[in-house]
């Protein structure tokens, strides 16, 4: 039997905010289910309290609200952190990225959850 989660997509304003949403679908209030992409995409191999035969659903009720939190201010946003831990030489690379969102172009925050979830579970995610 399939499990499904769900994911109420108003309540995802930030990436922090999707870390805590699914972490809570996935795992009840406090749970966790990766905090960083890497983690993730590790948590949607099985384990963590998906069921390690990848046998899930995950629907993401009010995606589109989701999709325009999650969008180009918020990706310079994280990008804009992500350059200031990153290794020296991966800063032109993320500077280039960054420059690309502020200017609203490039993949988005919800287009890396996204494609995450296609890699690891293809068909998994329904967006609503």
């Amino acid at each position: 039997m399939t499990t499904i989660f769900v994911l109420d997509g108003r309540r995802i304003e930030t990436l922090e905010d999707f870390w805590r949403v699914m972490g809570e679908a996935v795992n009840g209030p406090g749970g966790y289910f990766g905090s960083n992409l890497d983690a993730f995409n590790d948590c949607l191999r099985g384990g963590y309290g998906a069921p390690e035969n990848g046998d899930f659903t995950v629907e993401w009720h009010d995606h589109a609200h989701s999709r325009h939190a999650l969008g180009h201010l918020e990706t310079a946003r994280q990008l804009e952190l992500r350059l200031k831990g990153c290794h020296p030489d991966n800063r032109p690379a993320v500077a280039e990225k960054l420059d690309a969102a502020r200017a609203g172009r490039g993949p988005t925050v919800f287009d890396w959850i996204v494609e995450i979830f296609e890699a690891q579970v293809p068909g998994a995610l329904v967006l609503r």
